[in-house]
């Protein structure tokens, strides 16, 4: 590709992914849902004027090391802590039942591999904690009873999927499904998730003080930026994912971060705030390149829409992606009117879901067709549940716990 070219399609890229993030946002969808649609427009599948060429790709890949930062960034550890066993046990069903009914269909049902079914599967148990968020805050309920411990499984959740997703890139990338290799990542995981906050917190205190000395602005985001980069290196030298390691630095420099040990590496919440506050920005131009290349990558020409498969295929996985969410909920002791509104909160996949399945598209797991079922179900399971939970809201909220002006419950 010329070098003009290239910035043409980053310029119609930019802007397309915006106009159609912001009709999204106006008609109450998550944005990442026009983003989405961008790329199908702007690909082949409609008007076929870019193609997810190489450069457009790598680009890409640092809005997912971004993205995932971002989610490190905004995760509360101690929310996790406080909530306890009822987020724990929303956020195990959650993550095992989708898990368990995704391999079901594909491997029996559908007779797909051992691989590809795991790797549907993965793809199930995702859920987007940044629309979690979005909808309980709009709806003024995260401090609730039922907000916190949706947002604490929704922590929980993050982290198990990551390193689900290490363990799906190994098999992909490995050939196969292999005990030894399992457990070869989920050493190297272990490790680097216990190494690599310690050593991001310390590094940021060096940063810290040359942010303090420095003369000339703009030293913050590169330094982070390429801590960030540094992370991901090092992640995939470790045999994992290069966006765990953009998971780990976020999860180390968040405000929220704890450590047991850590009275000397105590957390400075106007120096992290200000690590949010300059990243925003970089974070929220890249990552948009990525949702428009998962659009881009999608060719919805090449499905036979009369095929039962795609079909059948996208129903059966629709439905087990928000029963498998759904009924985690019904686990916990808490009113049934509760119970309901933990489950749909728990069904967006979003961005989260979205990398899985690029994850296995582009390691070639998934070809065209499983592609386009998997984009549908995530779009649908990220589409849908905010609607309905604002509706159930609507209805049924003066059934649920109030909270003070304070963010504590109150009868």
């Amino acid at each position: 590709m010329e070098t003009h070219e290239f910035f043409l399609y980053l310029l119609v890229i930019l802007l397309t992914a915006r106009v159609f993030a912001e009709l999204a946002t106006r008609l109450q969808a998550p944005s990442v849902i026009g983003e989405l649609f961008a790329g199908v427009v702007l690909g082949p599948s409609l008007l076929g004027w870019i193609e997810p060429v190489e450069a457009i790709k790598l680009m890409a890949e640092i809005g997912i090391i971004l993205l995932l930062f971002e989610v490190g960034l905004e995760t509360d550890i101690k929310r996790l802590v406080r909530t306890g066993l009822k987020s724990f046990v929303v956020a195990m069903a959650g993550f095992v039942l989708p898990l368990v009914l995704g391999f079901a269909l594909s491997y029996w049902v559908f007779g797909l591999s051992l691989l590809v079914s795991l790797f549907i599967g993965g793809t199930l148990t995702a859920t987007s904690i940044g629309i979690t968020v979005r909808v309980l805050t709009d709806l003024k309920r995260q401090q609730a009873p039922e907000g916190q411990i949706v947002l604490g499984a929704a922590v929980l959740d993050d982290v198990v999927g990551v390193v689900l997703l290490a363990l799906l890139y190994e098999f992909s990338i490995g050939g196969g499904v292999s005990l030894l290799n399992a457990g070869k990542v989920l050493i190297f995981v272990g490790t680097f998730f216990v190494l690599a906050p310690v050593a991001a917190k310390l590094i940021s205190l060096i940063i810290k003080r040359f942010d303090t000395a420095s003369g000339i602005p703009g030293l913050l985001p590169t330094t982070i930026v390429s801590l960030v980069l540094f992370f991901a290196w090092l992640a995939h030298v470790m045999g994992a994912p290069e966006l765990l390691g953009g998971f780990a630095a976020g999860l180390a420099l968040s405000r929220r971060f704890f450590l047991p040990l850590g009275v000397a590496l105590h957390n400075d919440e106007r120096f992290a705030h200000r690590i949010e506050d300059q990243m925003r920005p970089i974070v929220h131009l890249f990552t948009p390149i990525f949702f428009v290349y998962v659009g881009l990558s999608l060719n919805l020409r090449e499905i036979d829409w009369g095929s039962p498969f795609i079909w059948g295929f996208s129903l059966s996985l629709l439905t087990a992606a928000i029963v498998g969410k759904l009924v985690g909920a019904f686990f916990i002791k808490e009113p049934w009117v509760a119970r309901w509104v933990i489950g749909l909160a728990m069904i967006p996949r979003g961005e989260v879901g979205l990398i899985f399945a690029e994850l296995g598209r582009v390691s070639g797991i998934f070809n065209n067709d499983i592609y386009a079922g998997m984009v549908i179900v995530i779009a649908l399971t990220t589409l849908l549940p905010p609607f309905i939970m604002k509706w159930y809201y609507g209805r049924y909220g003066d059934r649920l716990p109030n909270t003070d002006s304070g963010g504590s419950p109150k009868a």
